[in-house]
């Protein structure tokens, strides 16, 4: 069988015999009145190096507490500081959110102004077809807020597209890059006629969209000038601003040209548009003379 060991003797045992040890050698020397020589001698040889032992440990119990204390101290005050960065964060995207609102509601506000010859409503977009760009988009308003289909929609600083759809609270809005999108527009500067095309490829490459069958022969109508909507539009009230030409080309007949217009509108970000409750009167052939 092996044998078992016996337990060491603790050390609080070990300290107290040697305090009391201590004690009794200091009655001994003042009843006796011995001091000095061997007592001296045995006190610094046992007590001094184990007053260095215990003045080493308590110091070292002292600095880990002072650590320890330091890093809880520094946790928390990381703490404190990430929840206040957090909230600031909060607070300053917040902030933006609401002065991007206000940005966007002022360019309303100036756009209503520009068209004030035109009775408008505000409405917020709450939905939008697929793919990168404003296509086609549903808003807040339908039929019991008087909108109907084939009414002009702005947004930004000029046209944005025209209602194909109503319901009793919502109407589907298509807008003027959407490839289905054809819009009769008229250079400003020169009234020269001319057709807007939709096109999402072009949007895609360059955010232009197309213009076809514009008569020119004077060479009047130059890269920057504004395209607005057309008197003889059949859906789309005259006077608004749609874009500005980007590129002019000779078509092969040598007659028309052909190119690309920058609209007015972002149409990567539209969130709240104005809807002209005027729709385009087309008189009956009967009043036509």
């Amino acid at each position: 069988m092996p044998v078992k060991k016996k337990n060491p003797i603790p050390i609080q045992y070990i300290l107290f015999i040697l305090t009391s040890i201590c004690i009794l050698l200091l009655f001994f020397s003042y009843a006796t009145g011995f001091s000095g020589g061997v007592l001296t001698e045995a006190a610094a040889r046992i007590f001094v190096p184990m007053e260095k032992g215990l003045t080493y440990v308590a110091d070292g119990i002292k600095e880990s507490v002072s650590e320890r204390r330091t890093k809880e101290e520094l946790q928390a005050e990381n703490d404190a500081l990430r929840l206040e960065a957090l909230s600031l964060r909060e607070e300053l995207s917040k902030e933006q959110l609401d002065q991007a609102e206000l940005e966007r509601l002022r360019s309303l506000l100036a756009l209503k102004d520009t068209y004030s010859n035109y009775e408008t409503t505000g409405a917020h977009v709450i939905a939008k077809g697929q793919g990168n760009w404003f296509s086609s988009f549903t808003i807040d308003k339908g039929k019991a807020d008087g909108i109907e289909v084939n009414m002009n929609v702005l947004s930004s600083k000029g046209l944005c597209g025209i209602v194909t759809e109503t319901g009793d609270h919502f109407a589907t809005v298509r807008t003027i890059v959407d490839d289905t999108s054809n819009v009769s527009g008229m250079v400003a500067t020169t009234q020269a006629t001319l057709i807007v095309s939709g096109n999402l490829k072009s949007m895609n490459e360059g955010q232009m969209i197309n213009f076809s069958g514009l008569v020119d022969m004077e060479n009047a109508v130059k890269q920057g000038d504004p395209v607005v909507t057309s008197s003889i539009s059949d859906k789309f009230v005259p006077g608004l601003l749609v874009g500005y030409l980007t590129e002019i080309n000779e078509d092969q007949n040598r007659l028309t040209k052909s190119g690309k217009i920058t609209p007015v509108s972002d149409f990567r970000h539209i969130s709240e548009v104005l809807v002209i409750l005027q729709k385009k009167e087309i008189p009956s052939q009967g009043e036509l003379k």
